[in-house]
């Protein structure tokens, strides 16, 4: 008897049948979303570069907090911007900055959301990069202690999950033994582990005011054409030194890393679908190239069949609520 092909399309004839053998399900529970956070009072301002997000000044951060808890989104990201640069970029591990004012108004309202809060000095240094520079280069050991100070300030203002973002050499380590030696022990570090110096950063340096005034960040973050084992190499080191969640920034272009970091660790993978690729998708269907719902939820399909376990979006509150 002859073998009879294979009838890939007995799986597909209907919604129910395709639900059933899908093998890759978004879900809210995976979701992260992220807020930035200002000075000032009263403030709720689009951002231009940014279609759906917004500027929030303290007082106002825990209506939205409710929001996105109620949606069944677990977790923000927060990132502040400063009442003040300088050089040192102190008003990062200032406890009455609007970052901290803004953890504590979360963990107030809606204690069950947990609170990550991006660390580093990119926003907050009236240069622009992501750490102390001397002699016109990044001191590393430095700025590290610097991440230090700014986690233990996050940490104390009831922050859940620190997410150094600034790719210093040593700094989970450096973090892990101040948070440790100051009693927050069960505080996460989520470490964006393998962050590569990206074009698709363009509108959250615009909404971060974090545009660096000289050079650029290629001496610190991934060269964009660096091997798989460098990435590997660099994930490896953050987990040894303490890191609980590691991340790649950003993920369309890095499926590849995502990929090969699921396979080959034991640890959450989180990648963070970054602000040029969600306005990417914005922009592209604001002039009928293509619907942007269904894109949308592609390419974060895409991202979670790479392996990752976490993803950040800006699309989270509406995929949360069935509106993209």
């Amino acid at each position: 008897m002859d073998k009879l092909p294979a009838k890939m399309r007995r799986l597909r004839t209907s919604e129910s049948m395709r639900r059933l053998v899908r093998g890759v399900n978004l879900s809210v529970d995976n979701l992260i979303y992220p807020l930035f956070i200002c000075p000032g009072a009263g403030i709720k301002k689009p951002i231009e570069s940014m279609i759906g997000c917004f500027h929030f000044s303290p007082d106002l951060i825990a209506d939205e907090a409710k929001e996105v808890f109620s949606l069944g989104i677990p977790a923000v990201l927060l990132f502040g911007l400063p009442e003040k640069k300088d050089a040192k970029g102190s008003d990062a591990y200032n406890d009455s900055a609007a970052l901290q004012q803004a953890i504590k108004k979360i963990k107030k309202a809606v204690p069950e959301l947990l609170v990550i809060t991006d660390v580093c000095l990119c926003a907050y240094t009236d240069h622009g990069h992501c750490g102390i520079i001397k002699d016109e280069k990044i001191d590393n050991d430095t700025t590290c202690q610097i991440l230090a100070k700014v986690a233990l300030s996050h940490a104390n203002a009831g922050a859940d999950i620190i997410a150094p973002s600034d790719m210093m050499d040593g700094r989970v380590a450096v973090i892990r033994k101040a948070l440790d030696e100051k009693g927050f022990t069960d505080t996460v570090i989520m470490s964006y582990s393998a962050k590569y110096a990206s074009a698709f950063y363009g509108p959250f340096r615009d909404a971060a005011d974090s545009a660096p005034a000289f050079g650029d960040r290629k001496t610190y973050q991934m060269d964009i054409a660096s091997s798989v084992k460098q990435a590997m190499r660099e994930i490896q080191l953050d987990i040894d030194e303490g890191a609980d969640i590691v991340m790649i920034k950003p993920a369309m272009a890095y499926l590849d890393i995502i990929c090969r970091a699921k396979q080959r660790f034991d640890v959450p993978i989180a990648a963070y679908q970054v602000s040029g690729e969600y306005m990417a998708i914005n922009v592209a269907a604001a002039h009928d190239v293509f619907d942007r719902k269904e894109t949308a939820i592609e390419s974060l399909t895409a991202i979670k069949r790479a392996g990752a376990d976490v993803i950040i979006t800006y699309f989270a509150k509406e995929l949360a609520q069935n509106k993209l």
